[in-house]
């Protein structure tokens, strides 16, 4: 068996489900074998460039699958030029295919990943659907929230699915908020079926899975951690832009924030650093302090920083341009989330219906 898990448009949670179907396949199968065929976001290794998303994969799951084969092209910059004045399609399906047929081996079922909406890749000759035709696939799509405009989507995509001669099996709707769930579950579930496709899950919204950790804050904002090595998986929900008077801002530290402000404001960081010590039934603290400017806290308030367990992140750039980058941020599951991890596996397999899908799979 192979699947194909496309989407309808890019963060609609394909890298969440693959997760959560590999784990629940797992339990289920022998031998799961995944690769992304296609992948944008990429890091270098051994001389290899390899998607996040398949690195995350091979770390967490440990397939019997070369780390090579589970991501044979990542688009560098310039890679669409490049093959537009120049163009080898024939190329780029003998990596795809060779590595595939490497990685199906002696494998129950393969996951594939696709890349962004359906048509993404057609500027080089491979889009999702061709890639899913190529491959033998059988495609599981993932929409986002609400009635209308997933089944809009989904129909838009499938579309595109079908005139590649790829078999849609089912959608998933993903990011429902709680309190729609229900509404929602039943009127996507009659308004597919309507349209001849099966509803395999609705996955509620969970705010850890789109929040992203101090310890990618670190990363992708190029910082010097200063203390709370410990904290680095803390969730951000919201952030705090450290302009305002102290008293003010006791209002606003709370569980899962994060608090940008220069390092010479020192009266801000002590205030942050009492709402942690003293702590408060809003339990635990914030998440962590950015310290913007490039000028660290003094010795004594330094210390007081080493006493709590919430990370503080010293970098050279202004409040405002670190917060508008952290706003503009695309979050991304990494090997080190072990509890976004978990969380994407029990969303899955409490809301998704593997079962009907292998069904589907094995028809």
């Amino acid at each position: 068996m192979r699947v194909y898990i496309g989407a309808t448009r890019q963060n609609d949670g394909k890298t969440i489900t693959c997760l959560g179907l590999i784990s629940a396949f797992k339990r289920r199968l022998e031998k799961v074998g995944y690769t992304k065929p296609v992948g944008q976001r990429y890091v270098d290794i051994d001389g290899a460039k390899i998607d996040e998303d398949a690195l995350l994969v091979k770390t967490v799951y440990e397939p019997d699958c070369e780390i090579r084969d589970m991501s044979p092209i990542a688009i560098p910059r310039h890679f669409t030029e490049n093959y537009i004045d120049s163009p080898h399609r024939e190329e780029l399906i003998d990596t795809i295919t060779t590595a595939f047929n490497r990685v199906r081996v002696g494998k129950n079922i393969v996951v594939v990943e696709g890349t962004g909406h359906a048509g993404v890749g057609s500027v080089f000759d491979l889009s999702n659907g061709d890639v899913a035709a190529l491959l033998g696939c059988k495609v599981v799509l993932i929409a986002s929230g609400g009635i209308g405009r997933p089944i809009d989507e989904i129909m838009l995509n499938k579309a595109m699915f079908d005139a590649a001669g790829v078999t849609v099996v089912g959608a998933i709707v993903n990011k429902v908020e709680d309190e729609k769930y229900e509404k929602v579950k039943r009127y996507v579930r009659l308004g597919l079926e309507r349209k001849g496709v099966d509803l395999l899950g609705v996955m509620p919204y969970r705010s850890a899975l789109s929040s992203p950790t101090i310890g990618q804050l670190l990363e992708d904002i190029d910082g010097k951690l200063l203390s709370g090595n410990d904290g680095l998986q803390n969730n951000v929900e919201k952030m705090v832009i450290g302009a305002m008077p102290p008293h003010q801002a006791l209002d606003y530290l709370t569980k899962g924030a994060l608090l940008i402000t220069p390092g010479t404001r020192e009266d801000l960081i002590l205030t942050a650093i009492s709402s942690c010590l003293v702590g408060s039934d809003r339990d635990p603290s914030i998440a962590g302090m950015i310290l913007t400017g490039g000028t660290p806290p003094q010795h004594n308030v330094a210390k007081l920083l080493d006493r709590i367990a919430v990370p503080s992140i010293l970098v050279e750039e202004d409040t405002y341009s670190v917060a508008s980058r952290i706003a503009k941020l695309i979050v991304k599951i990494r090997p080190g989330d072990f509890q976004k991890i978990s969380t994407a596996e029990e969303i899955v397999d409490e809301y998704v219906d593997v079962d009907r899908l292998l069904e589907k799979l094995h028809d």
